[in-house]
């Protein structure tokens, strides 16, 4: 009897051991060859429906649906709108969203999110007269948010075409009858971060920030401003954080510019590893040469704000990095930046004519020539003071980043520079990374840090906060900053 027991739980066991080889050959097979099932889109709230839109909403635009904008739209306070990955927002007329709430446009970069307009095709052409481009006419009006939006997040998303007449505005900042901003934000208290995005045109600012706590990192503006308007942002004061990796061609003013104008708390801003090419041109042709004198360039201290300006890689622009350190400029009037909390260097400027070198420290100015600045300034004569004139033209076509397609030295077939400048505001057909053998490499400054005012969470704050890299302007040699 025990024998025949024993048997039958051999036989058992034997037979569970089977099954378990059987069952692990099986899983093994199956987990070689399945579909790996992605993590759904982050969502809030009901579904909005795909097709016209206008009015109230708040909820989630599905992963790659259309939505057509027939009328405003009014993200009311306390809802908040998540637009998941592939959405096309096209605005069938000069319409804006009214960000009372929160706005969430969670792109990827294989599925990115664009706010447009259907068919409207960009004109991108050197030479053109940008009286008849239409990144500078505002098809549709912006990304408008008041002081109760707590968060703006904007991640692997086009914006093009914005900056349309405001009828009734309904948020702070914005005034009735004025040109509209593609993006602006005026929470000191809230969030606003912009990663990986993309804009294109606007007439005024593309982005104008009236207080926050900031991040916009490893983005692309192009076309910023028509005959006036910072390249990129425009910062005013109750605004912290950080501005880098950004690739800004053809500001009509400067590409960025912090100033504590506003009466809120002081601005600070880190600006660092940002690319910026042909800033200046179009408000000094187009604008008026009297308003715009001693206005344009790259990057601009004024009115009271504080920071940082590293690596920064400044390409024809009309003005190096500039400090304002007077209150009258030829007859306009400027407010003195907090130049005691300020702190620079390491950044480098290529000019390809005289009149851009003699105004790599612009002149009347207080930007304080920096060792580590390229290039040196040892050509700057024995006893030069803070703002004296110059003779830069000694680095006419010198130091050039070697981007790996861009046609450097710029070839002046127009009767001035600022002509041809102007117009040299857009990346298609370029290519802005660096060559392996571009003298940029390896010249960075790292030992500093970013403010981390923004945290990092993938739907209410940063992905990514890139460091200091040890290479000039907004792309590395390892592969971080800029991905476009």
């Amino acid at each position: 009897m025990k024998t025949i027991f024993s048997k039958l739980l051999n036989l058992v066991q034997f037979s569970c051991i089977a099954l378990l080889l059987l069952v692990g050959a099986s899983s093994c097979n199956k987990s070689s060859n399945s579909t790996v099932i992605s993590s759904p889109y982050f969502a809030l709230g009901t579904s909005v429906t795909p097709g016209n839109i206008s009015g109230s909403i708040k909820g989630t635009m599905k992963s790659d649906s259309i939505y057509y904008v027939t009328g405003d739209v009014i993200i009311n306070a306390g809802d908040t709108l998540v637009v998941q990955p592939g959405v096309k927002i096209y605005f069938k007329g000069d319409f804006s969203f009214w960000v009372h709430g929160n706005l969430l446009s969670l792109g990827t970069q294989a599925k990115p999110i664009y706010f447009t307009v259907q068919n409207l095709a960009k004109s991108d052409v050197v030479g053109q007269d940008p009286t008849t481009d239409n990144a500078y006419v505002g098809t549709w009006g912006g990304i408008e948010c008041d002081t109760t939006c707590k968060y703006l997040i904007i991640k692997w998303t086009h914006i093009e075409f914005g900056g349309g007449k405001v009828g009734t505005s309904q948020v702070f900042g914005v005034k009735n009858g004025a040109t509209a901003w593609p993006i602006s934000f005026a929470n000191q208290n809230g969030i606003f971060d912009m990663e990986d995005s993309w804009m294109y045109g606007s007439v005024d600012d593309p982005i104008r920030i009236q207080g926050g706590q900031i991040n916009l990192m490893r983005n692309t503006v192009e076309k910023g401003g028509y005959t006036g308007g910072e390249g990129m942002c425009n910062i005013k004061s109750g605004t912290q954080g950080n501005v880098a990796y950004n690739l800004i061609i053809g500001p009509a003013t400067n590409g960025v510019k912090p100033s504590n104008n506003g009466g809120r708390t002081q601005t600070n801003i880190i600006a660092y590893n940002n690319t910026i090419l042909n800033g200046g041109y179009r408000r000094f042709l187009y604008g008026g040469a009297g308003n715009s004198l001693g206005r344009g360039g790259s990057i601009n201290f004024e009115e009271g704000s504080e920071g940082m300006a590293y690596n920064n890689l400044l390409v024809d622009c009309k003005f190096g990095l500039r400090v304002v350190g007077t209150g009258n400029y030829l007859g306009n009037a400027l407010i003195v930046a907090d130049t005691a909390h300020l702190s620079y260097g390491y950044n480098w400027n290529y000019g390809d004519s005289a009149v851009l070198c003699n105004q790599f420290y612009p002149t009347s100015f207080l930007t304080k020539p920096m060792a580590t600045d390229v290039p040196a300034p040892t050509y700057l004569p024995v006893g030069y003071t803070l703002g004296a004139s110059y003779d830069g033209s000694a680095n006419v076509g010198k130091n050039d980043p070697q981007f790996v397609n861009y046609p450097l030295p710029i070839v002046y077939n127009t009767p001035t520079v600022d002509a041809k400048l102007s117009t040299i505001s857009f990346v298609n057909g370029f290519d802005f990374h660096l060559k392996s053998s571009s003298p940029c490499i390896g010249k960075g400054y790292t030992s500093f840090s970013p403010l981390n005012v923004v945290p990092l969470d993938p739907n209410f704050g940063a992905t990514e906060i890139t460091l200091p890299g040890t290479d000039m302007g907004a792309y590395q040699s390892n592969g971080k900053g800029n991905k476009h």
